[in-house]
């Protein structure tokens, strides 16, 4: 519910109006607000809406002839733990390590979609070039040749800080070391990360 409130000016003498909410029903509203909000947030902390992760003994091998490989998340200097399990040398299924010292049973969002990189099916497994306005499958050696071409012609003509390496949060920390390399091989100071951009 709201009223209205009609003020005049003492100089122009002029009307002007303004809604404001009535005060004993924003502040009814408000705690009423602020009372479900704490008994919500009360039950959510309660164990019975949240679970642990499941241990590698509780999980079920759905898999036969797999094992868990104890290893650790490559994303950043953290190096949280992660139970891998490898069939045949897939990695097919990942687990949190419960008894990792530096996680404790946890792992950020990259640490969890890190199996994403392997498994996804909308990963690239072959070089894609664009040509006619439709992409098409080209060879290895192709795409090597052609983007070294470009990069030397960038190169010849503007020099080396003419190219800008950019980092992605999806890379390992390996990788990410090995793209500074390349640029510092290069010549060019022009790293940042995708975040800062």
């Amino acid at each position: 519910m709201a009223r209205r409130i009609l003020r005049t000016s003492s100089s122009a003498r002029q009307k002007s109006s303004r809604v404001t909410l009535n005060p004993r029903v924003a502040r009814r509203s408000f705690l009423k607000l602020s009372a479900a909000t704490a008994a919500l947030t009360g039950a959510a902390m309660t164990t019975r809406m949240t679970a642990k992760a499941a241990t590698p003994a509780a999980a079920k091998q759905a898999y036969p002839d797999s094992q868990m490989i104890r290893s650790v998340c490559t994303h950043c200097a953290v190096a949280c733990g992660i139970n891998a399990e490898v069939q045949n040398g897939v990695w097919i299924r990942q687990e949190v390590a419960q008894d990792h010292p530096v996680s404790r049973g946890g792992y950020c969002c990259k640490g969890a979609s890190a199996i994403d990189m392997v498994t996804s099916e909308k990963r690239l497994k072959s070089p894609m070039k664009r040509v006619n306005g439709k992409w098409q499958k080209i060879s290895w050696d192709q795409a090597m040749d052609e983007v070294a071409a470009k990069l030397q012609t960038i190169r010849d003509e503007n020099g080396p800080d003419a190219l800008h390496f950019n980092g992605s949060a999806k890379v390992s920390t390996e990788m990410a070391y090995l793209q500074r390399k390349f640029a510092a091989f290069w010549g060019s100071n022009n790293v940042d990360h995708q975040a800062r951009i």
